[in-house]
């Protein structure tokens, strides 16, 4: 069991509201009192591109770089970025995005699903549709007892890996809770419907509120992956208009932080996102691209992933249906692109918040990670037969792609491209400042390219149906072949491991 004996505990609600915040935390990365989400530059960035006539041979300029260097660019660069219209030349920015992802994560999609541990909550987030006083949702925290019953289909009936662990910030679900759910997690083991081999989670990424350096290092100790906080806005007077003063959430600093104190704790693999459709997207993401650059001045190491999450309805709010800032499916695909360009090493998320139109339209956009079968009521996974099922009462918010992992991992196949059940990297220790030379030169897609075809491998045998197992196996074929090419010397050894996942064994990887 982790040691949560140097974390603070709280009364209740009140009390947690009143005295979380460590408010000496704060100022530390904020020197002489100036945000790195500098307002000023953003807005000044947007309005001299706005007044520029748009140079295809600057934009050629700035796409060679990005795809050259895998730098972060400057925020002037993705503003000139931002203003390309012609399709022409936006165009080349797509195809520049989708040769930098394979650079940088080769031809593989990495599946997770998300798992709700609670919908309580302290804060009032004027979108969401946990906020405290909601009337119209059923609150509930999850059991450990529970929580074995979501594996036991999330990783057996399923057949997922990778899990995004999501909490709602209230003492009910403090960060001992948090460290007891990772560890169930770990630990609870199931037998796979087809092979009967045992099957289970490897690699826990929580999505929850800020939290203090010694709550963090907790987290650390039971094997937390990337910790995701997502911004929701970083315009900071809608943010105080979205989240009410008296909330935890409601203190800006405290949430803009959050990462430099988890890379100060050693969980070195953050992930940012904020909630398009509250602010014009263009300050949103230009102030995604400076928290990425003062992460890595600080720290020397950027976001791990970007999520890109759109505003979609959910129980009692119109929030997501009024806002002026709604944006649709073409803008949703440009954000992507520039995103890809902007920040070239990280890795891009796209949920199933999208429809599946608009997921199948950006899967060579830049994109790296997707959500299939996703169910995310609170015990939704073992309540429901059909992951597909949804109930507002119960979630954040409404999902448009219900697709099922099977279904998805024969439309990637089909397409060239394998999907990745791989963790190995973060067992390795190929996190943090570790990975991110090897990202920015393309190693590490080569180590997980690898990893990919084993994990892909066990999935097949232990889960997918006839259709997608013969899709699947001619894309094997075709990969073992590529790995014989680019690595003779190495493949010997890659497909012993192929062979003995073939045989049964499983969780092999390099």
């Amino acid at each position: 069991m982790a040691d949560v004996s140097g974390i603070r505990k709280f009364a209740d609600a009140a009390d947690y509201t009143r005295n979380f915040i460590v408010r000496e935390e704060i100022g530390k990365y904020l020197p002489g009192g100036r945000h790195f989400i500098d307002e000023e530059l953003i807005n000044r960035c947007i309005s001299e591109a706005e007044s520029k006539t748009i140079d295809p041979v600057r934009i050629r300029e700035i796409i060679a770089k990005s795809e050259s260097t895998c730098e972060t660019l400057e925020p002037q660069e993705v503003a000139a970025l931002m203003q390309v219209s012609d399709p022409g030349l936006f165009e080349e920015m797509r195809a520049a995005a989708d040769r930098i992802k394979h650079k940088v994560y080769d031809n593989r999609i990495v599946m997770f699903a998300p798992l709700y541990m609670s919908n309580m909550c302290v804060n009032g987030c004027r979108y969401c549709g946990f906020r405290e006083g909601n009337r119209e949702q059923r609150r509930r925290v999850l059991t450990m007892d529970e929580l074995k019953e979501e594996i036991d289909v999330v990783a057996g009936r399923i057949g997922h890996k990778r899990l995004i662990a999501v909490y709602g910030e209230h003492p009910s679900t403090s960060t001992e809770y948090i460290a007891e759910t990772i560890e169930t997690c770990y630990s609870r083991k199931v037998k796979a419907p087809l092979s009967g081999a045992e099957v289970g989670i490897r690699r826990v990424n929580v999505n929850a509120a800020p939290l203090p350096i010694a709550d963090l290092k907790v987290l650390r100790s039971v094997g937390i992956g990337t910790f995701q906080v997502f911004q929701e806005t970083y315009n900071r007077k809608l943010y105080e208009e979205m989240h009410p003063a008296w909330s935890v959430k409601g203190n800006y600093d405290w949430r803009t932080t959050c990462f430099h104190r988890c890379l100060e704790a050693g969980v070195d693999d953050v992930g940012l996102g904020v909630l398009y459709g509250l602010c014009d997207w263009r300050f949103e993401l230009l102030a995604t691209v400076l928290h990425a650059r003062d992460l890595e001045r600080w720290f020397n190491i950027g976001p791990h992933t970007l999520s890109f999450p759109r505003l979609e309805p959910a129980s009692g709010t119109r929030v997501p249906e009024e806002s002026p800032w709604l944006i649709d499916d073409d803008t949703f695909a440009r954000i992507l692109v520039i995103a890809r360009l902007s920040v070239p090493y990280t890795g891009m998320i796209v949920t199933a918040r999208e429809s599946p139109e608009s997921r199948n339209r950006v899967i060579d956009h830049g994109m790296t990670q997707l959500d299939c079968s996703s169910n995310i009521a609170i015990k939704g996974y073992s309540d429901f037969e059909n992951e597909a099922h949804q109930e507002k009462e119960r979630q954040q918010f409404m999902l448009c792609d219900n697709r099922s992992i099977d279904e998805m991992v024969r439309y990637l196949a089909d397409r060239g491209i394998i999907t990745s059940f791989c963790t190995a990297g973060y067992r390795c220790g190929r996190t943090g400042g570790c990975i991110m030379d090897a990202l920015k030169t393309g190693r590490e897609g080569k180590f997980c390219k690898i990893n990919a075809v084993l994990t892909f491998r066990e999935w097949l045998d232990d889960f997918a149906s006839p259709e997608t197992r013969a899709v699947g196996e001619k894309l094997i074929d075709r990969e073992l072949a590529g790995i014989k090419d680019w690595l003779p010397k190495f493949y010997p050894s890659v497909l012993k491991q192929y062979e003995a996942t073939c045989r049964g064994e499983r969780d092999l990887f390099f």
